[in-house]
């Protein structure tokens, strides 16, 4: 038996972990666990098990995760929601040292490059990927703000799936953007919606094993409907991204093509996606890819670096029970 445990039950991004598990065939009597602090979370009603958890701004979330891990023999354990990024990867020594299971996590540098935006850009920048020009509070204050390149994006450095994401034309409006946006980034904007893209990559050890590329159309932060795109030269830059990087699995990478037809990349997750299901449907199966690395200490040359070419358009959906978990 593989068994499994996901956080974020109530979030797109551990239910697209857990979808993707379901349909896999590559690992035998599969057993997932859901966790989640609340009790209405829809994946705990999915799930063969389900836990709660505390908050991870808790004193008592590791303990309580590592407690669960132990009472149930979980092997592998998946972050399914930005906010526990930061403190797994800090503690994920400790959760294996505790346990026999093993953490599908990035280290705490790679997390928090991917977490903050603006670190994002200068990691981009100091390794020559041409990300779109950004500026902190810090940096802008050395700059004159009529002769910056408008329209520009405020956002926070710290934000997630587009909220908080205002457009400003002109230096009066920036400066009522900076008023309103809590720690922003500056960034120059891409004014190209038809060409943004969301890209996965799976990599280990420094290397790439591979990457996906959709076209996508975005509704209310999350990826509404998308294209898989085979364009090697796109997956070629991701490839080169992701390996200065060097995360442990998963990544993500969100861009635009500029007038030129140049990818522009403006913002890293370190972690699964939440596209993550449509991937897996396209044949990049990169959470099974994980756990077998996770366990073998190697991966498959056979991985697949083209995928079959389907069109996604996201729908809601519903679960109905009869008693709510206490």
């Amino acid at each position: 038996m593989t068994k499994v445990l996901i956080t974020g039950a109530g979030a797109l991004l551990g239910q697209e972990v857990y979808r993707s598990l379901r349909r896999s065939t590559l690992l035998d009597d599969l057993f997932i666990g859901f966790a989640d602090p609340s009790n209405l979370a829809v994946g705990l009603y999915w799930s063969d098990a389900s836990h709660s958890i505390p908050m991870a701004s808790s004193d008592e979330y590791i303990d309580s995760l590592v407690n669960i891990i132990h009472a149930n023999s979980y092997e592998y354990l998946i972050p399914g929601t930005d906010v526990e990024l930061p403190k797994i990867s800090k503690f994920r020594s400790k959760i294996e040292s505790s346990t026999s299971c093993k953490v599908i996590v990035s280290s705490r540098n790679v997390i928090d490059i991917a977490n903050d935006k603006f670190l994002t850009f200068s990691f981009l920048n100091e390794h020559g990927f041409s990300p779109p020009l950004s500026w902190s509070l810090e940096t802008l204050s050395n700059q004159n703000i009529s002769e910056l390149p408008y329209p520009l994006i405020v956002k926070p450095r710290d934000g997630a799936r587009s909220i908080g994401v205002l457009k400003v034309d002109q230096p009066s409006h920036l400066m009522n953007a900076l008023s309103n946006t809590n720690n922003p980034v500056i960034q120059e904007c891409i004014d190209s919606p038809d060409d943004e893209y969301t890209a996965g990559s799976i990599t280990f050890g420094g290397k790439c094993i591979s990457s996906i590329l959709l076209n996508r159309t975005l509704r209310d932060g999350n990826t509404w409907t998308a294209k898989v795109v085979n364009d090697v030269s796109l997956n070629k830059m991701i490839a080169c991204i992701s390996e200065a990087l060097n995360p442990y699995g998963p990544c993500n990478f969100q861009f635009r093509l500029d007038k030129l037809g140049l990818p522009r990349v403006f913002e890293i997750n370190a972690r699964f996606s939440g596209t993550t299901y449509m991937r897996t449907l396209s044949g990049f199966d990169e959470v099974v890819w994980s756990l077998l690395y996770a366990r073998d200490g190697f991966i498959s040359d056979s991985i697949p670096s083209k995928f079959e070419d389907l069109f996604f358009m996201r729908s809601f959906d519903l679960t109905s029970i009869t008693n709510p978990l206490k």
